[in-house]
């Protein structure tokens, strides 16, 4: 087939350069450990030493522990900045604070092997014995001609809801452009659902381009959204064409809106627990002004994924610019996190977010416990708020992040500990641009989500003018469009 020249494909190719990168890359711990005697200490932002699998120390005391799986889903973000531009405030129940952290770059150094690099840095707050603890952790990044293939099942929603401009479109003129972007070895395969589901194109070679265009032109949208057939589908093709050399990854595009068969996301995975069983994990990409975000971010936490959103191809781009070179591997599976705070030092803390992938103590070292699918050159971002006790010193917390390797799910484990002395003396000096974005964008989601009205003794009005002075610092246009989102959001109260 000839080379599609039109304007929508080249729009659309901001939308599938984010499925390349996203759609096979998806998207932890042991009590205070001391720093060794008799050495310099490294700074605590430094790649962080492989840690045993196991632990002689004595468990920390009860409620000094926060445990989760990892998450690089960003949808919350993208639909957030979607209803905003509208002049619509978000649903609180559709802001989930890690993922508008998650969104935006960070300024971790990346490891110098595979798994993980463990920073840790923070500030004491606003008011007297508050302070904030930023965890990052970071996967090393791999060049994109030395990526594994890839198996791609897309699993398509043609119902009449994605009739709407914006979504059926950009589908498939994103999976055209897709079509050619391909390399040796990878393979597609397409299924489509409305009413009922149905096998487009069963795995064919990525070379076969004239096959895979048509099977793309088929889809048109019709009936009602039944994406429990679509996905039972779309992992039984995955399941039968799955290749143990190869990424294998179901990539679901919807809207999100089921409305019929199973609606429930629990009740669709269990439809396809067989075949997810076999690693084939899954990418949830979202469209349309109306959206079932909340089922799509569950699909993707529970089915061994991840979720975003796309509003428009700008925002796709944005996404792509953010993103080192594509690639199609997995730096970890099953990843997770644990923070054990000193209890001499620590009175109280709260993560902000993750309430969905929260763990208990017990599960952080059980490797049947699902995690989070982390690919190459990721960062993941967790913020803790703290009241420390009167005259806290020594260890404040220690981070541990563990995950399997991808290929042989062998267990390893990285950890970094963080000292009182180690905190900025102030949140908005002294401390690094990346971290202050982060503090923003932290308290204007629990503004959103109706947890906190003054994080860090700062109205939205003062958010906002922090987020213009580190757009102007960062020279990043998604900080300067935060401080806009704010400003729309304080003229929505």
């Amino acid at each position: 087939m000839t080379t599609r020249v039109r304007t929508a494909v080249r729009a659309a190719a901001a939308l599938v350069s984010l499925v390349l990168l996203l759609a096979v890359v998806t998207a932890c711990g042991a009590g205070p450990v001391p720093n060794d005697a008799g050495r310099a200490r490294e700074p605590s932002g430094a790649p962080a030493r492989p840690a045993p699998t196991t632990s002689a120390e004595e468990p920390p005391p009860a409620g000094t522990v926060s445990t989760f799986a990892l998450d690089v889903d960003t949808a919350s973000y993208g639909y957030a900045r979607g209803k905003l531009r509208e002049g619509v405030r978000p649903d609180p129940a559709d802001v989930r604070t890690e993922e508008f952290v998650n969104a935006f770059a960070q300024d971790y150094a990346e490891p110098d092997g595979d798994g993980f690099a463990v920073h840790l840095d923070g500030a004491r707050g606003t008011t007297e014995g508050s302070a904030l603890l930023r965890v990052g952790l970071r996967t090393r990044s791999v060049d994109e001609a030395g990526r594994r293939p890839a198996n791609l099942t897309f699993v398509v929603d043609v119902s009449g809801s994605m009739a709407e401009p914006g979504r059926l479109d950009l589908v498939r003129d994103a999976l055209h452009t897709l079509v050619d972007r391909l390399g040796p070895g990878d393979q597609v395969s397409i299924v489509s659902f409305g009413d009922q589901a149905r096998l487009l194109l069963s795995m064919t070679p990525a070379d076969r381009r004239t096959e895979l265009h048509a099977a793309i032109d088929e889809l048109q949208a019709e009936g009602s959204t039944n994406l429990e057939k679509g996905l039972v589908i779309g992992y039984q093709e995955a399941a039968r064409a799955y290749r143990p050399v190869a990424v294998n990854r179901v990539v679901l595009l919807s809207d999100g809106l089921a409305n019929t068969g199973d609606t429930t996301w629990n009740g669709i995975l269990r439809r396809v627990s067989d075949h997810a069983a076999r690693h084939i994990t899954l990418l949830c990409v979202g469209v349309g002004r109306e959206y079932g975000d909340q089922l799509m971010e569950r699909l993707a936490d529970n089915g061994d994924g991840s979720a975003i959103y796309v509003a428009t191809p700008e925002e796709a781009r944005q996404a792509f610019t953010r993103q080192l070179p594509a690639n199609l591997d997995l730096r970890a599976r099953d990843a997770k996190a644990q923070v054990a705070f000193n209890p001499a030092a620590v009175a109280s803390y709260r993560l902000l977010g993750y309430e969905n992938r929260a763990l208990t103590e017990k599960d952080f070292r059980d490797d049947n416990k699902d995690g989070g699918e982390v690919g190459p050159g990721h960062s993941v971002t967790a913020l803790y708020a703290l009241t420390l006790k009167p005259g806290a010193a020594g260890q404040l917390a220690t981070a541990t992040v563990r995950w399997q390797d991808p290929d042989s799910r062998a267990p390893a484990e990285a950890a970094r500990a963080f000292d009182v002395a180690d905190l900025s003396t102030g949140l908005w000096e002294g401390t690094s641009p990346r971290f202050q974005v982060d503090a923003v964008v932290a308290a204007f989601a629990e503004r959103l989500r109706e947890a906190d009205a003054t994080m860090f003794g700062e109205e939205l009005d003062g958010l906002a003018g922090h987020a213009s002075r580190l757009a102007a610092t960062t020279e990043d246009s998604m900080v300067a469009e935060l401080a806009d989102l704010i400003r729309t959001a304080r003229s929505l109260d």
